[in-house]
């Protein structure tokens, strides 16, 4: 995965001080710190963001593209994601963010919410044809996606297979605009407006597709900056621009897209340590009454991401305010003849020790004989984020045991011991020989 798959989390080493706050929060164990710099590996990286949060010295960055990419394209198409929305006080009409947004530079604006009105249609029908899959796992946050894949292979086959609502939202505002300006498809730019790394990822290597629309993807916390010194003059004379309805603008936090689906039988959970936690019981079959699950890796849903500038409870109380003044559901009602899945999702076995059967219980009779070894404490002092994460990194060859303080003191005190007994049996002979000669 990490040969195709394009991540936008990184690291700045110049930044990273080597401490190890990042290590403790990483949900799939992803980072290290060796020689004082810490190190992401991307085959267990989910893009979920929790380091950028912790990161105190801003050594974990996420990417995405400039605004100035605008200027490549003939005509500029915004979507702007749903949680956009919850990032602005007193806005109680989308049309006037919308309208900012044509003030910001674009010549036309998709609301993402309105696709994601479709999607809902389309996981009502999906789920109505295919009872024997329940339940039915969420496919919107990449990042879930991407953890299931690599650590939960038993729910591969319990993933819905429904492109995400930006990847309909595109398809949909390309059309709309080729055929409007009579312009070809790549004077056109499409432009996701996004409020997290693992959505940039998802559209630079997008899951169950061969090919994005999605041109470039920008920060919300960006495009917020341009968008407050025009949103006074958008709110003066704000132009007719609304589809999404509360279905829509709702899949920007947790629990509004499951109730999209007018189901009563589904859970949500936000935070990737709940979704964890979630994914744990449904692979240990705890949940068999529920047809479908919603999982969000940031708390309070997609306003939670690391790209947004609000706080995420606040930016949930400002949709739901928002949220009252629309109809429930917009204008679209046709199901699209695209938007399912064309690729197979499949198994990524990162977290295995070895190439075969025999190596791999070589290997786990190691680990388990080094993690006796160990203390317990999961101090982190030995860049690792628990004593069984060094005693797997040894096992790989990727570690020592002396990386252990623990492990190093010991063997430095018992060192120490066998030096200060040489040094007393390199002077006794010559305290003895003094003495007998001083007798005579």
């Amino acid at each position: 995965m990490s040969d195709m798959y394009e991540h936008a989390v990184q690291l700045n080493r110049d930044k990273c001080v080597g401490c190890t706050n990042c290590i403790k929060r990483c949900p799939t164990g992803a980072i290290r710190v060796r020689e004082g710099k810490a190190r992401i590996n991307h085959d267990l990286c989910v893009d979920c963001g929790e380091c950028v949060r912790i990161c105190e010295h801003h050594a974990k960055v996420p990417v995405y593209d400039p605004i100035e990419r605008m200027d490549e394209f003939v005509y500029k198409v915004a979507l702007p994601a749903p949680s956009l929305y919850g990032q602005f006080n007193n806005l109680d009409d989308s049309n006037i963010l919308l309208t900012a947004l044509h003030k910001m530079g674009f010549d036309s604006v998709f609301e993402v919410g309105s696709a994601a009105e479709l999607v809902s249609a389309m996981s009502r029908k999906y789920l109505d044809d295919h009872p024997e899959q329940f339940p039915l796992i969420s496919t919107a946050c990449p990042s879930i996606v991407k953890l299931i894949r690599i650590r939960f292979p038993s729910l591969i086959d319990h993933l819905l297979p429904i492109q995400p609502p930006v990847e309909i939202a595109a398809e949909m505002a390309r059309r709309k605009a080729v055929k409007e300006t009579g312009l070809s498809p790549e004077q056109i730019g499409i432009f996701f407006i996004s409020p997290c790394p693992a959505k940039v990822s998802a559209c630079r290597s997008p899951i169950g597709v061969k090919k994005t629309e999605v041109d470039a993807t920008l920060a919300i916390k960006d495009v917020y900056v341009r968008l407050l010194s025009v949103m006074d003059d958008a709110a003066e004379d704000p132009m007719d621009l609304a589809v999404a309805g509360r279905i829509g603008v709702g899949w920007g936090i947790s629990g509004g897209e499951a109730a999209g689906l007018i189901n009563d039988r589904y859970l949500a959970a936000d935070g990737i340590e709940n979704c964890i936690k979630v994914l744990n019981d449904l692979e240990d079959q705890k949940f068999s009454h529920l047809q479908f699950v919603e999982l969000d890796a940031c708390a309070g849903g997609c306003v939670g991401g690391v790209l947004t500038v609000e706080n995420p409870y606040i930016a949930k109380a400002k949709m739901s305010v928002l949220k009252k003044y629309l109809p429930v559901a917009g204008m679209h009602t046709d199901i699209p003849d695209f938007g399912r899945w064309t690729e197979e999702v499949e198994f990524e076995p990162v977290f295995t020790l070895g190439s075969n059967f025999k190596e791999k219980i070589q290997k786990m009779a190691q680990v388990e004989e080094l993690t006796k070894k160990f203390p317990g404490i999961d101090c982190g002092s030995c860049g690792a984020p628990s004593c069984r994460a060094l005693a797997e990194d040894i096992a790989r060859g990727e570690a020592k045991e002396t990386d252990c303080i623990h492990i190093l003191w010991k063997n430095l005190h018992t060192i120490m011991g066998m030096m200060t007994e040489m040094d007393k049996m390199a002077f006794a002979p010559g305290i003895a020989g003094r003495e007998e000669e001083g007798s005579k």
